[in-house]
């Protein structure tokens, strides 16, 4: 494979890494700022929110992985 292949591969992944963390932030922003104002939170919505919080964390962990990703194929593009 080409080095252009490994460069173009290597800045996806960075670009992956940053959705990542942008897309951990705005669901855990939905959670914690619901548009649907309760007065009294229910059992459901609280296991719900416990839920998506949870999802938020999951989805900002691939950051990181993507990221050493990116390196690696940065690196192998560069010999």
């Amino acid at each position: 494979m080409s080095k252009e292949f490994f460069i173009i591969l290597s800045g996806t992944c960075a670009v992956l890494g940053f959705l990542s963390i942008i897309a951990s932030i705005y669901i855990w922003v939905r959670v914690k700022f619901p548009l649907v104002d309760a007065e009294t939170p229910s059992v459901i919505s609280v296991a719900v929110s416990a839920r998506a919080e949870r999802s938020a964390i999951f989805v900002g962990l691939w950051a990181p992985s993507f990221f050493a990703l990116a390196g690696f194929l940065r690196a192998v593009a560069n010999g």
